[in-house]
């Protein structure tokens, strides 16, 4: 009897696992649901900052691998280390050279105390 009772527990478990759909189990693809975030992010807001890269007098970007999701900005005097996710992605769709007009950007402070006043911001590549 016992023996019958077990084997029929091990039949309706086999055929539960059988018949239950695995997709309803699977919370979906996250790196997806990131990609979605960071390019709505990036639609609203631009790229830079608002300080200017000496050496061309436009905010630069500095093109880092596509695999690259965070940045980390440093801060001297009270310490305001942070990461940041990149949201934006370089892409060849650029209507002109540089970011804006000359003169709307600030430049580099003479004592600058922190790494976004120096005008290069991260964009991931496209590769």
């Amino acid at each position: 009897m016992i023996r019958h009772i077990i084997l029929s527990v091990a039949l309706v478990t086999t055929l539960a696992g059988c018949f239950c759909n695995q997709n309803e189990a699977d919370a979906g693809d996250p790196y997806a649901m990131t990609q979605v975030w960071q390019h709505n992010y990036a639609m609203d807001r631009p790229w830079h900052g608002g300080y200017y890269y000496q050496n061309s007098g436009q905010p630069t970007a500095l093109i880092v691998p596509p695999t690259a999701h965070m940045r980390q900005t440093l801060s001297w005097g009270v310490s305001q280390n942070l990461m940041y996710p990149i949201h934006h992605q370089f892409g060849r769709s650029a209507s002109s050279p540089g970011a804006a007009q000359r003169g709307s950007f600030r430049p580099t402070p003479n004592w600058p105390s922190h790494t976004d006043q120096f005008g290069v911001y991260y964009v991931r590549g496209p590769w």
